[in-house]
């Protein structure tokens, strides 16, 4: 039985999660089914898929925002801060992995949600470069690819079974700060 207090919405894009993170290519019917809805009524929330992709991902961009605010909360350093954001982060990769091919980055609101994480994530980077984390003369739109793209290949890790969500985190890390130095 649902919980009456959660709205069909929440319903629905709890039900897209779970199917599209075990199975990308998923109908919307699969969706529907999972959700305990009817195709009309996922209908009347999302015209199509394109438009559940974007409510997805602008859903997990919240989400892995809130997680990364909550682990940095009582962080006294912009270096502690990064670690601690990528290892709360790490753990959201079975919900989250599927986005990462999706075309939703297309969408202007998903386009500026990014655009401020990496406005924000750039900012930080450059106050840890002052903290002496990073050298100077690498280029932070560098520094910042090479942190998002770690936190992917942490996600690739976990969801392949190859790495917890901790030692993703630790991996990714000491390769963003040490490099693959013995």
């Amino acid at each position: 039985m649902r919980d009456k207090s959660v709205s069909k919405r929440a319903v629905i894009l709890n039900a897209a999660f779970d199917v599209f993170s075990q199975n990308p290519g998923a109908s919307l019917a699969e969706v529907a089914t999972q959700a305990g809805v009817g195709r009309a009524t996922l209908h009347r929330y999302f015209a199509g898929r394109d438009d559940l992709m974007v409510a997805l991902t602008l859903t997990a961009a919240q989400e892995l925002d809130a997680a990364a605010e909550a682990a940095v909360a009582e962080c006294t350093t912009y270096t502690e801060g990064l670690r601690f954001a990528l290892a709360a982060i790490l753990p959201l990769a079975a919900l989250h992995m599927f986005l990462a091919t999706e075309a939703a980055s297309n969408d202007p609101r998903v386009i500026e949600v990014y655009a401020a994480q990496d406005r924000d994530l750039s900012s930080d980077i450059e106050a840890a470069k002052a903290e002496g984390t990073f050298a100077e003369h690498v280029p932070t739109a560098w520094i910042v690819q090479a942190y998002n793209n770690l936190i992917y290949a942490g996600w690739a890790m976990v969801a392949a079974g190859d790495a917890t969500p901790k030692q993703a985190a630790d991996l990714a890390w000491r390769t963003l700060t040490e490099g693959l130095k013995p």
